[in-house]
C-alpha cells in the first residue's frame, strides 16, 4: 500500500469518528448495566428480593472479547485490499489513514518481526484485561452505570504510576499533583456512592453506608490495576514488534475468546457450588433461555467492535488531549442517560467529584495548562501514555 492513500482526516470525518466512539461508547456501559437488570428467575413472585437477576460477569466478559475478535473482519479486508493494490474504498476514506492499520507501510524505525510464536506475548495483557474486566463486570453489579464509569477513570493514576516505574518514563511536578486531583475525584465519587445508596431493583438500604456499593466501588477501582498493566504491558511489547494496533486487539479477542472458554469449566469445577455466578450450566441458561439477554449480548459483542474500529481510528485523527475530553464526554453522557432513565438519582457530590477527576486527567493530557508548567518541558515523553485507553472494553 503506498504512503500516497493516506490522507488527512477532514473535519466531517473527525466528527464522525468521535460521534460514533461516544456513541458506542455509551451503548457498552449502558447495555452492560442493563442485561445485569433483567430478571432470570422467579421473576413472577410478588417479593422482588426473591427475584433472580442475570449475573453472570465472566459471560459478559466473553461478550467483550468476541466484540475485539470481530476486528480480524477489518484487518483481513484490508492485507486483502493492499495485496490486489485496490484503490481506498469509502470505509477506508472515512475513518482516516485506512483505520490505523498501515499493513505494508515502512516503519520510521526497524522493529522485530512479530511471527506466531512472539504473538504469544499479547496473552499476557489478554489475560490481565480478562480478570480486570471480569471484576469490572462484578463491580457494575454493584454499582451504578455512571458511578462505574467515573471510578475507571482512575487508570490514569496506576497508568501514571506503572509507566514512571517500568517504561522510566519520567512524570514532572505537575503530572503528580494531576494524579493527586483524579485520586481526590475518585475518591469523592466512590465515597458519595457508598454514602448515599441509589435504588436498584429488588434492593432496599436500610443502613447509612450502602455495603453492597462500597464493595463494588473497591472491586472497580482495583481492576484498574489490571487494566493500566494492559496498557503498560501493550506499549512495552507494540515498542520492539511491528505490530499494528488492529492487529492487537484481533489478537488479544483470539486470546480471550480461548482463555475464557478454558476458563469457564475449571471455575465450574472449583467454584460453582458455593458461587453459582460460575456454574457454566446456571450462566448457560440465564443466557440462552431469556431472548432478552442473549439479544442485548448481541448488541454487546457489535457495539464492542464498533468501538474498537472508531477508537482505532481516532488514535491517527485526533490527538491524545481530544481523546481525554473525548472519554469525559461518555462518562457524563452515561450519568445523563442513567438519570434519564430513572436508574440513579441526582447526586452533586458525584458531580463535584466528576469534576475535580477530570481536571486532574485534562491537566495530566495538556489539555489544560498548568500554572506552574514549563513552556519548554517536553510533551513527547508521556503522550503516548494513555493513548489506547480508548481502544478497549
Amino acid at each position: 500500500m503506498s504512503v500516497s492513500y493516506q490522507q488527512p482526516a477532514s473535519t466531517s470525518t473527525k466528527l464522525m469518528l468521535v460521534s460514533g466512539m461516544l456513541f458506542f461508547g455509551v451503548c457498552n456501559t449502558i447495555l452492560n448495566k442493563y442485561q445485569d437488570m433483567q430478571c432470570v428467575g422467579n421473576c413472577t413472585d410478588p417479593d422482588p428480593t426473591k427475584r433472580r437477576y442475570f449475573e453472570q460477569p465472566l459471560w459478559q466478559t466473553l461478550n467483550m472479547f468476541i466484540g475485539e475478535f470481530a476486528v480480524w473482519s477489518v484487518y483481513l479486508y484490508q492485507v486483502w485490499q493492499s495485496r490486489t493494490r485496490i484503490p481506498p474504498s469509502a470505509v477506508n476514506t472515512m475513518n482516516a489513514a485506512v483505520i490505523i492499520d498501515d499493513v505494508g507501510l515502512s516503519k520510521p524505525y526497524e522493529k522485530k518481526k512479530l511471527t506466531w510464536s512472539r504473538s504469544l506475548l499479547f496473552w499476557i495483557p489478554t489475560l490481565c484485561d480478562l480478570t480486570g474486566t471480569t471484576i469490572m463486570n462484578v463491580g457494575l453489579l454493584l454499582t451504578s452505570a455512571s458511578v462505574y464509569q467515573m471510578l475507571r477513570g482512575a487508570v490514569v493514576i496506576f497508568t501514571g504510576i506503572f509507566s514512571y516505574l517500568f517504561l522510566n518514563r519520567r512524570l514532572r511536578s505537575f503530572e503528580w499533583v494531576s494524579l493527586i486531583l483524579v485520586v481526590s475525584g475518585v475518591s469523592i465519587v466512590g465515597l458519595s456512592s457508598v454514602f448515599s445508596p441509589q435504588t436498584d431493583a429488588g434492593f432496599e438500604e436500610d443502613s447509612d453506608i450502602d455495603y453492597k456499593s462500597l464493595l463494588g466501588v473497591g472491586l472497580v477501582l482495583s481492576a484498574q490495576l489490571f487494566t493500566a498493566t494492559v496498557f503498560v504491558v501493550e506499549e512495552k511489547i507494540m515498542a520492539h514488534y511491528d505490530v499494528t494496533p488492529l492487529k492487537a486487539v484481533g489478537l488479544e479477542g483470539t486470546f480471550g475468546l480461548i482463555s475464557v472458554l478454558l476458563a469457564m469449566p475449571i471455575l465450574h469445577f472449583f467454584l460453582a457450588d458455593t458461587h453459582p455466578t460460575f456454574d457454566i450450566r446456571v450462566g448457560f441458561h440465564d443466557f440462552f433461555d431469556n431472548p432478552v439477554v442473549w439479544q442485548i449480548g448481541l448488541i454487546i459483542s457489535i457495539s464492542i467492535a464498533f468501538f474498537n474500529w472508531f477508537g482505532l481510528s481516532i488514535t491517527t485523527s485526533v490527538s491524545s488531549t481530544s481523546r481525554s475530553t473525548i472519554d469525559a464526554c461518555r462518562t457524563l453522557f452515561i450519568w445523563m442517560v442513567s438519570l434519564f432513565l430513572g436508574w440513579e438519582q441526582f447526586s452533586i457530590v458525584q458531580v463535584v467529584g466528576f469534576a475535580v477527576m477530570v481536571m486532574g486527567t485534562f491537566y495530566f493530557n495538556g489539555v489544560i495548562s498548568w500554572p506552574l508548567k514549563s513552556s519548554e518541558e517536553d510533551e513527547s515523553e508521556r503522550s503516548p501514555l494513555l493513548q489506547s485507553q480508548q481502544d478497549h472494553e
